[in-house]
């Protein structure tokens, strides 16, 4: 009996170059796009199977939440492995720079372009804002008046959220609000101030008591 497997045996398939997707370079497709009505399509399709069966916005807000997280925590270990910089490549110890990465490394993978801005709460010292001027997830998505508030982008919360967990930084949760209409009130015209960034939208992340612990031991060296 031959020792080598038959070509119709289940598992992994090698080609006829012996070489599998696991020994391609991975930078290799760094740059690569996808079509924005390709993304629209897929990403439409994922809203319309995350409301079915929904109570209400709240319900499918958590449903886009928990459809990103997954890959929140698979993009970790993908961007770190992918770094060119043996630095970049070492997980963030503290909640600085695991933000930064997120605002940066990860939006840019994501987006193509870094997040808008990045602050900490002057009333909660566990709670951190990240700003997405024009989030691409609600580019292409038109709301019935009766679902006026959902924020898609709950689904980049989603992903927000699975970085956090995998990177071991754990949440209170994170959550996606559109802020762009109360920009716009209180313009000098009677409320009625557009906003410049519509629809722009404000992460929420509250990590747990136990990171901020850590946080300030490490911060005594």
């Amino acid at each position: 009996m031959s020792g080598t497997t038959p070509a119709s045996a289940p598992g992994l398939r090698y080609p006829s170059n012996k070489k599998t997707i696991y020994d391609r370079n991975l930078n290799r497709s760094k740059n690569a796009e996808l079509s924005r009505a390709a993304f629209a399509y897929l990403f439409i399709e994922m809203i319309g199977y995350a409301q079915r069966g929904a109570k209400d916005v709240t319900d499918l807000e958590q449903r886009l939440n928990n459809q990103g997280y997954p890959i929140g925590i698979r993009l970790l270990d993908l961007l770190l492995s992918r770094s060119s910089n043996p630095l970049s490549s070492i997980r963030p110890t503290r909640i600085l720079p695991l933000l930064q990465f997120i605002a940066q490394t990860l939006y840019r993978h994501l987006f193509g372009r870094p997040a808008d801005a990045l602050e900490r709460s002057g009333s909660d010292s566990a709670q951190y804002m990240l700003f997405d001027n024009e989030p691409m997830v609600n580019t292409y998505i038109s709301l019935p008046r009766e679902m006026s508030n959902l924020n898609c982008a709950a689904f980049v919360a989603g992903i927000i959220e699975g970085v956090c967990d995998g990177a071991g930084f754990p949440t209170e949760g994170v959550s996606a609000h559109s802020v762009g209409e109360q920009e716009g009130e209180g313009a000098g015209d009677g409320g009625k101030g557009k906003a410049m960034w519509p629809g722009k939208t404000v992460f929420l992340i509250k990590f747990k008591k136990e990171v901020l612990e850590r946080e300030e031991i490490l911060g005594r060296g």
